[in-house]
């Protein structure tokens, strides 16, 4: 029994190799990005700027900065909500730019499990 082996793959597997060393390419460009993001830091606020939080790209938290007036002994929950709603920001700034600029490099396919 013969098979058929297709056009494109016929001539010594030219395009094969092309696609190949194509998807190596891609991926070396997509671990650099991912490296580049992890040493970023981004910055969410919350309350008009009375609580800053810094996240950097592997989304530790760097620093959180709060404005004297927003802490007031009588309404603790306000500035536990305030933190969070900066962390929050700055996290999803972070998700926000990863898919960004991996879109860029895969063209606007999602790759499951790389981002």
């Amino acid at each position: 029994m013969k098979s058929r082996i297709p056009k494109q793959f016929a001539g010594g597997g030219q395009d094969m190799n092309a696609m190949i060393h194509q998807a190596r390419k891609m991926q070396d460009q997509i671990t650099a990005l991912q490296e580049d993001i992890e040493q970023r830091s981004f910055t969410g606020t919350a309350g008009g700027g009375a609580v800053t939080t810094v996240v950097k790209g592997n989304k530790t938290i760097e620093s959180i900065t709060l404005k004297p007036e927003v802490v007031d002994p009588e309404d603790i929950e306000m500035l536990q909500d305030l933190i969070v709603s900066a962390i929050n920001e700055a996290i999803n700034t972070v998700e926000e730019t990863t898919e960004k600029e991996m879109s860029k490099i895969t063209g606007g396919v999602a790759l499951p499990g790389l981002f």
